[in-house]
């Protein structure tokens, strides 16, 4: 496994977590049912709705983990495909214990990673003709960021920072501790940074903007600024900065946004308010 994000040394952890909350004391159901056979089963990952498919090599992995090679799994298509209801997705053949034991929490993740895939695409669709990225921030599922951030991938979007640890971003809060002033909290961070690392302001008001531009920051994210606003402002950085506009973010107003001029748009919409994808198994 090699794609973007998704290493094996980077989401065993993930999966042997969640295999333990699933069966830290076994499988009582497939124990009995499986029990003294060494019959072969085979069953279909299906789709019950149009979407677009994210989450293949970690559905393989989980299969993997609990039984390596006691499984084979043809998939019929790979990541950021589009599937359509009814599409069988792939075939898992192999022991019967190995796939009851796994086939919940397989589905659980590419039923997650493609309905994420799948609703961050509608927002690419959308703003595809502007020179704008949309990204996603860092309003996760706890320990399910690495999934996330790669299905906004997979759905043709961009990536914000993975932690608190890429870049500096001040926001109203920070800047509120020191009193209100963007440039003291910009000189602190600078006494202490890395030359790597690049520093983003939040700014929900013109004259903190050009407070920001004073002192030169990388980003400057136009918070929860009405388009006409978000205008003026592209005006005044007039490209001496990176512009993000944030807050509110819906697939309605998108475009709306981007045809202000900012160069990134963050929403925490593409991941939050992902629907689920219905896929499921059907042993025929």
């Amino acid at each position: 496994m090699t794609k973007f994000c998704l290493n094996n040394f980077a989401i065993d952890d993930f999966i042997i977590s969640a295999l333990k909350e699933d069966m830290y004391y076994g499988d009582i159901t497939t124990e009995c049912i499986a029990q003294n056979t060494k019959n072969d089963f085979e069953i279909f990952l299906t789709t019950r709705q149009d979407g677009v498919l994210c989450g293949k090599d970690v559905f393989v992995r989980v299969f993997e983990l609990l039984g390596k090679d006691k499984v084979e799994i043809e998939f019929y298509f790979e990541d950021g495909d589009i599937i359509k209801k009814g599409d069988k997705i792939a075939k898992i053949k192999g022991d019967v214990r190995t796939i009851l034991e796994g086939e919940r929490l397989a589905l659980n993740f590419v039923q997650k990673m493609s309905g994420i895939a799948t609703y961050t695409r509608k927002f690419y669709d959308i703003i595809k003709k502007y020179e704008t990225r949309i990204v996603d921030t860092r309003k996760n599922t706890p320990n399910f960021r690495l999934f996330e951030k790669y299905a906004v991938k997979v759905g043709g979007n961009y990536l914000h920072r993975f932690n608190l640890s890429d870049c500096v971003m001040l926001k109203d809060n920070h800047i509120a501790f020191l009193g209100g002033s963007i440039t003291k909290a910009v000189q602190k961070v600078r006494q202490n940074i890395s030359h790597a690392h690049k520093i983003e302001v939040e700014c929900d008001r013109i004259e903190q903007v050009v407070e920001a531009l004073e002192n030169n920051v990388d980003i400057i994210m136009l918070d929860n600024m009405d388009t006409d606003t978000m205008k003026k402002c592209v005006e005044i950085i007039n490209k001496k900065a990176i512009i993000e506009a944030s807050g509110c973010v819906t697939i309605d107003n998108v475009e709306s946004i981007a045809r202000t001029g900012v160069d990134v748009i963050s929403t925490s919409a593409i991941v939050t308010k992902a629907p689920t994808l219905d896929l499921g198994f059907d042993a025929k």
